[in-house]
């Protein structure tokens, strides 16, 4: 017992220097926010230009070490994670407007301003620690918001590498020092004060459900990413050795760390023979009930999570390790179960080449099997179909409780927008079913606030003016809209004019000045008022302008309520017209 006193003298010691860390990291990144903020699309993309082409050569160094240093995972896979955030993602975020007027709507007379949401702070998993950096810095800059990178325990020196090699081309094209920084003393109290830091603006969090809800809890906007456990189902008219080879390779891919690997596979009892058949063909071994047993003890803690020794690791040396022997060639490790929840251990996201099988008799067994693997550790995340039947496919999309359902395709790679049209990301939300904020793929318009400039439209009496009978005064001459690549403002006018011609308004005059308020008065052809009969209708609440035009046919008005709600059209017409009389308020 003597010597656990320095050990737990050393572990505060630890903490209150993580803490100090994160403070001054904090504090500086909202010292350098204003002159982020302040810098031009151009110059913002230049540093984002000069951060992807220094991460891009790195790629494979960056894979080495983070195998390394974690245990988890296959260098050439991470290659491929690496390029894919410092290429891929990169080209999608690329073009996007994040400085300035990043919108224009003309007909609605409203200009879109980004602003930066502020400080981030990034939480970078030990599982993906090299290619969540270079994601989660590249989306932070581009939207201007300076980052403090709070690595996982397991993997500070990749990631702290990844920091230094980005900061550094960042700073060399313009973007001022401080703006990306990151903890090298990490600990979970450093780790907290970091996320509640009062100069953090918002959180993104990557990693497991403790650290999430640690995330959420801390009192700012956080996008979080729950646990995957991503069903694949096989439907009886999917192409079985395709769908095979594509749950193999996402499974297999950097040995199924992805939150998005599928972790189950559930197929129509017409094609079961086929499908296991196929799987054992491309190097899938079906588990017996007792090394199902075995692989459950080893693979699965008490508190129904993988076992962080065996995550990452290949089929062949799992099954060494829960001592069971398998062909050498043996790619994933298959478990029939005929349950999902705590008697069926197997069932939990395993992030490694194991999967749980389940044969049902059709699809809408296997909707519900799908659903109750979701229930059990993944909701909201990622399930994917292989089918040719585009009303199955349908439905599981219109029934499933996740967001992002991919169709003949590997979950690993649809889900981050790999091999399907979502947008690029590492890091994908689970929206109201995981508790998250969004279910999008997250991007840097993720890390802006969006201002609005709005110019009137309509203008719009008051009560006392419905009451009288007085017409609302014209609204004043609006400014024209900043220019834009859309139609222009006197085009539009003229456009408007001719519309208005064709509905029997003559145009007044207009201004000079593009964009001007146009006024109409009623041609010769308009009925007066004493042409037109009182209506003896219950007055109207609501009035559209087929109301009116139907008023204006049957030479009568319109009676409605103080409150009535009428739609910009029908007030346009009928008010030009004096078809609108207003019933008297009876308290």
């Amino acid at each position: 017992m003597a010597d656990a006193a320095p050990l737990r003298e050393n572990a505060a010691n630890r903490d209150l220097v993580s803490i100090a860390e994160a403070r001054t990291l904090a504090a500086h990144a909202k010292a350098v926010w204003p002159t982020l903020a302040e810098l031009t699309q151009e110059q913002i993309d230049a540093i984002v230009d000069a951060m992807a082409a220094a991460a891009t050569p790195q790629a494979e160094a960056f894979a080495r070490m983070a195998v390394e240093e974690t245990g988890y995972g296959v260098v050439e896979d991470k290659i491929q994670k690496n390029l894919f955030g410092s290429e891929r993602i990169y080209t999608f975020i690329r073009p996007m407007k994040t400085v300035g007027i990043v919108a224009r709507h003309p007909e609605r007379r409203l200009v879109e301003i980004a602003e930066p949401f502020g400080v981030v702070a990034a939480i970078i998993p030990s599982t993906n620690p090299t290619s969540t950096t270079i994601y989660k810095i590249l989306i932070a800059i581009k939207a201007r918001c300076p980052i403090v990178l709070s690595p996982h325990p397991s993997a500070v020196r990749c990631i702290t590498r990844v920091a230094e090699v980005m900061d550094e081309a960042a700073r060399r094209a313009g973007a001022p020092a401080g703006a990306i920084g990151w903890m090298t003393t990490v600990t979970l109290e450093g780790t907290q004060a970091l996320m509640k830091h009062r100069d953090v603006a918002v959180i993104l969090a990557t990693g497991g459900m403790g650290l999430v809800r640690a995330a959420y809890s801390a009192g700012k906007p956080a996008y979080g990413v729950g646990p995957g456990n991503a069903p694949a189902y096989i439907e009886r008219t999917a192409d079985v050795r395709k769908a095979v080879r594509d749950i193999i390779t996402g499974k297999t891919f950097d040995n199924g760390v992805l939150c998005s690997s599928e972790n189950s596979v559930v197929c129509d009892e017409p094609v079961a023979e086929a499908v296991k058949r196929e799987f054992q063909a491309q190097g899938g071994y079906f588990l017996s009930r007792d090394e199902m047993d075995r692989v459950a003890r080893v693979l699965v803690t008490p508190q129904r999570l993988p076992n962080p020794a065996l995550v990452g690791k290949s089929a062949v040396v799992i099954a060494e390790k829960c001592g069971i022997t398998v062909p050498a060639e043996t790619r994933v490790l298959l478990a029939p179960l005929d349950g999902v929840g705590r008697e069926y251990p197997l069932s939990i996201e395993k992030l490694c080449p194991v999967l749980s099988f389940y044969v049902v008799r059709d699809w809408r067994e296997g909707c519900e099997r799908c659903k109750q693997i979701l229930r059990y550790g993944g909701m909201g995340h990622t399930m994917s179909i292989h089918s040719q039947n585009e009303q199955v496919i349908l439905e599981f999309g219109l029934k499933k409780p996740a967001f992002r359902v991919i169709v003949n395709s590997p979950t690993t790679f649809g889900s981050i927008g790999l091999s399907t049209g979502l947008d690029p990301a590492m890091t994908l939300g689970c929206g109201g079913y995981g508790g998250n904020i969004t279910s999008d793929n997250i991007s840097p318009r993720h890390l802006l606030n969006i201002k609005r400039l709005s110019y009137e439209v309509t203008s719009v009496p008051n009560r006392f003016e419905r009451a009288s009978g007085v017409r609302p005064a014209a609204s004043p001459t609006a400014a024209p809209l900043p220019p834009s690549n859309g139609i222009s403002q006197a085009v539009l006018t003229d456009r408007i004019d001719r519309f208005l011609e064709s509905r029997g308004y003559k145009p007044e005059a207009v201004t000079a000045a593009a964009g001007a308020a146009v006024s109409v008065t009623p041609s010769p052809e308009t009925p007066r008022p004493a042409q037109i009969k009182k209506s003896t209708k219950t007055p109207l609440d609501f009035v559209c302008e087929d109301d009116v035009r139907r008023a204006l046919g049957a030479g009568e008005t319109l009676l409605v309520t103080e409150r009535a709600i009428i739609t910009p059209s029908a007030r346009e017409l009928g008010e030009a017209r004096r078809v609108f009389e207003v019933a008297p308020w009876n308290g």
